[in-house]
């Protein structure tokens, strides 16, 4: 199972995982914390800024804007890919 854990920096969009643990400072943990950001939470990528940062992520229903350098504290467990990519059918 540790082999599986990868940050949330690390998914691609359309790819879905759950949160299990935060490893952010105290400013930074509460506020992820008050968007509903804990263990066992799903989300998902749903897409990437311009320049590949921040990333944009449906966390609860709400679409929130994480920034890479937060989101690679943010340890997580892969799920599943939302979706098919064309070709793969």
């Amino acid at each position: 199972m540790i082999d599986d854990m990868r940050n949330l920096s690390d998914i691609d969009v359309g790819e879905k995982a759950k949160i299990k643990q935060l490893n952010t400072n105290n400013s930074i943990k509460r506020r992820l914390l008050d968007i509903g950001l804990v263990e066992d939470t799903e989300v998902e990528c749903i897409g990437r800024s311009p320049l590949g940062d921040p990333s944009a992520f449906l966390i609860r229903g709400a679409v929130i804007a994480i920034r890479s350098e937060d989101s690679r504290k943010i340890l997580i467990h892969p799920k599943k890919q939302a979706f098919t990519k064309i070709g793969e059918i």
